[in-house]
């Protein structure tokens, strides 16, 4: 099936669904109750690319397709714009922001190209330039994801650490302010987490290492571990609990070494 055909046979299936004669479920859902749906299968999307699993990808590139063509035949229903206006304005804004590919503009590198972007949103697109680089940065965005993004942008100007050893000395320096707040209220502990969280996620930056993408494999990595701890201990008829932690740590170290896990 072409591009085109499975896009209206997805289109149909979505008008179908909102129709009288649909889903009940479907009928009643607004974009708002469909925000939580769309993060949870952008990060499942993001768990199946780190899994480089092409099934898997391809379904849950699917599940967004359908939220993103949900979403924008609600507003089809009200009058608002349709799900064809949606799809015009990407395209038309993909042209208009490539204008090496689409035009007789030149440029030598990736970086020239993101600064005729910001260039051509200002002088073509009428946006007015923002108080500050960082209102560029949605305030929607995840907190981890967010602070990646501010220090991305304040780096552009300059604002950033010359090399590797200032931004480990500053998770240091965080690290010590954290030990110095314990026992001083959570409200202070609070800030000072938030501080080394910043400056481990900078670090991650300085190495182009996305911070949710290194904590979801560490997340993984640690579920692996806690299982293979799991089935040790049932296996030898133990108890998980914090009395047979020296146990359970064995375990746990025995899973690290086998080194697949």
């Amino acid at each position: 099936m072409k591009p085109d055909e499975a896009f209206n046979a997805l289109y149909e299936t979505v008008v179908k669904l909102r129709s009288p004669q649909g889903c009940p479920w479907d009928r009643e859902q607004t974009p708002s109750t469909l925000r939580g749906a769309l993060i949870e299968e952008t990060y499942e999307c993001l768990e199946a690319i780190d899994e480089n699993d092409s099934a898997h990808i391809a379904e849950e590139l699917g599940d967004l397709f359908l939220l993103a063509t949900m979403i924008s035949y609600m507003h089809e229903q009200e009058g608002k714009f349709s799900v064809a206006d949606a799809l015009c304005k990407i395209n038309e804004k993909l042209i208009r922001r490539h204008p090496h590919v689409f035009g007789k503009v030149k440029v030598k590198d990736s970086a020239e190209v993101l600064d005729n972007w910001a260039a051509i949103k200002i002088e073509k697109e009428g946006r007015k330039p923002k108080d500050s680089l960082l209102d560029d940065v949605s305030g929607g965005l995840p907190p981890a994801e967010r602070a990646y993004a501010l220090q991305k942008k304040a780096a552009k100007t300059g604002f950033d650490w010359p090399d590797m050893d200032g931004v480990i000395a500053k998770i240091i320096e965080e690290l010590d302010e954290v030990q110095q707040a314990v026992g001083k209220g959570n409200d202070h502990l609070e800030e000072e987490l938030g501080d080394l969280l910043f400056a481990v996620i900078n670090l991650c930056r300085f190495f182009k290492i996305e911070p949710s993408v290194a904590l979801r494999r560490t997340n993984v990595k640690f579920a692996d571990r806690f299982k293979y701890v799991e089935k040790k201990m049932k296996e030898t008829g133990q108890e998980m609990k914090k009395e047979n932690l020296d146990i359970m740590d064995g375990y746990w170290n025995e899973a690290k070494k086998a080194g697949s896990i």
